[in-house]
């Protein structure tokens, strides 16, 4: 069966039970989802629900009454963050034919997506697991890694003892890194990603 490449469509914030909100509603929800993607894209998914509410010119409990808490939040604003990108990572590697080069592009695109946003790690890591844009991200996402390194294995083109989930430790690994040491230049991060590319080479 072929992963699911496809992302969930966005929740419409801006209406409630099918009906338009008033004027000013709608200009908060809109405040609300700007700013929540401005401190997700810098801090990554936990940051506090009152940080966005004062950035929005909100209160907090106006984010809760919009978006049900910060899973309805991140349902709202993932698809801008990551998943639009994360799907199109996806569909770029299908498109590959050369199976070293599919699992090779798909590991360096998402090394590059992690290093400018955050979120990507909030995301393998399932960090809010109500989250059901997150969870489809997530599981969207192992379905292609057990699929690339799959066919990698048929065509004999990486080691026989690399795993699909040691890929995933490896990326929680690097986006844990990339959060909590100094960021490094990118290119010493991109010569890095070469270095995890030809560990995963036969030997």
């Amino acid at each position: 069966m072929s992963p699911r490449t496809s992302p969930p469509g966005d929740r419409e914030a801006a209406q409630v039970a099918g009906a338009p909100l008033r004027a000013d509603a709608a200009r908060n929800v809109a405040q609300i989802r700007a700013a929540a993607i401005a401190a997700f894209r810098g801090r990554g998914l936990d940051t506090p629900l009152e940080e966005i509410a004062a950035a929005a010119g909100v209160s907090k409990a106006t984010i809760y009454n919009r978006f049900g808490g910060r899973a309805g939040l991140i349902d709202a604003v993932i698809g801008k963050l990551v998943a639009a990108e994360m799907y199109a990572i996806m569909d770029k590697a299908l498109q590959v034919a050369d199976p070293w080069q599919a699992i090779a592009t798909y590991v360096t695109d998402r090394r590059d997506l992690q290093y400018r946003e955050p979120a990507f790690t909030d995301a393998l890591l399932m960090t809010y697991p109500d989250s059901g844009q997150l969870a489809a991200i997530a599981t969207a996402a192992i379905d292609m890694t057990i699929s690339l390194v799959q066919r990698g294995h048929d065509a004999g083109v990486i080691r026989r003892d690399f795993t699909a989930e040691d890929l995933y430790y490896a990326d929680v690994a690097n986006g844990l890194a990339l959060r909590k040491l100094p960021r490094p230049a990118r290119q010493d991060y991109d010569r890095r990603i070469r270095f995890f590319l030809d560990s995963l080479r036969p030997r």
